[in-house]
């Protein structure tokens, strides 16, 4: 697909005035753009290049480069999570970053750099994970020293810690007394020894120094190993959402609800991530990695870079401008 101005006016046309059922695939060549365009919101940087997408200038076009940037900033950096990035004014309670931008444009800013979309997750008749051309993410940003950043978008997303594990335990080992302001507890009814959060070296010594009880040290070791950090290592796809007509015979796409980025599966995503993961309350999956991310409010420069298929020219690396 050729990467050009007239692609990204042709993509962005297309989701604004062409109607989609809600099982069909977006592509930006499906139609053509009508006579008279308004090309407001669609300008070049003559120094830099890029095209602003959208009024706000919040989604840029990057063609030599092959990518998107979209002009967000962070809105959270402890609790669940279920985005990586969401739209404004919508799921900022649950997503690490927010962007001020209408959610088709960043879809048809993808279709204008030759990404493909495939489908969001599937749960019926059988599960399914998302699917669609796989699309790197890098964060850009600038610290309070005005030293500049740049780091893949796994790197800001862990595994969650702030959960409670659990291990066998017959009964606690004689004279085995659990300091009360600890972490650590025994649930008698259930045979369990319970730990909650992550476990460090120090507190893992010092639990193992109130008892040789083998089982006991054995659970202690394994609270320990469970409940270390550990990075996101899954890949985010370009599933594209999907449209339905509302009463009116209006066309919506979904993915203006908020679910752009996201770490737990929507029906209704953008892009997701290529794994099953639990969108539902008590069993989601990940949570901000706090201490890599910037303070709230910090402006943050994410770039979208549709992975290069075989023989493909290999996107840029390059850091954003």
């Amino acid at each position: 697909m050729a990467i050009t101005d007239s692609l990204a006016l042709r993509s962005l046309i297309l989701l604004a005035t062409i109607g989609f059922g809600p099982a069909e695939s977006v592509r930006a060549d499906d139609a053509a753009p009508p006579a008279s365009p308004q090309t407001a919101a669609d300008t070049t940087d003559a120094e830099t290049g890029l095209t602003s997408l959208n009024k706000q200038k919040t989604v840029l076009l990057d063609p030599a480069r092959k990518r998107i940037l979209l002009k967000a900033e962070v809105v959270l950096r402890e609790g669940l999570l279920e985005m990586l990035l969401c739209r404004a004014q919508t799921k900022e309670h649950e997503s690490i970053l927010a962007v001020d931008s209408e959610a088709y444009i960043i879809h048809a800013g993808l279709l204008a750099v030759g990404a493909e979309p495939g489908h969001p997750v599937r749960f019926n008749p059988e599960f399914a994970p998302p699917s669609g051309q796989q699309i790197d993410i890098w964060l850009n940003w600038k610290d309070a020293d005005g030293k500049s950043h740049r780091v893949k978008a796994q790197r800001w997303v862990r595994h969650v810690t702030r959960r409670y594990y659990a291990a066998p335990l017959e009964k606690l080992p004689e004279g085995l007394t659990i300091p009360k302001e600890s972490e650590l507890k025994y649930d008698a009814p259930h045979k369990e020894l319970v730990w909650f959060g992550p476990m460090t070296k120090a507190q893992r010594d010092e639990l193992k120094g109130l008892s040789d009880n083998a089982a006991y040290l054995k659970a202690i070791d394994s609270f320990y190993e469970r409940s270390q950090p550990r990075q996101l290592d899954a890949n985010w796809v370009f599933a594209g959402s999907g449209f339905y007509t509302q009463k009116d015979g209006e066309k919506w796409y979904q993915a203006e609800a908020g679910n752009v980025i996201c770490v737990a599966n929507f029906g209704d995503a953008m892009m997701d991530l290529a794994m099953k993961s639990s969108a539902t309350n008590d069993a989601l999956m990940f949570e901000p990695y706090t201490e890599r991310i910037p303070p709230l409010g910090t402006p943050v420069t994410v770039e979208l870079i549709p992975v290069s298929k075989p023989n493909d020219a290999t996107a840029t690396d390059a850091p954003t401008e």
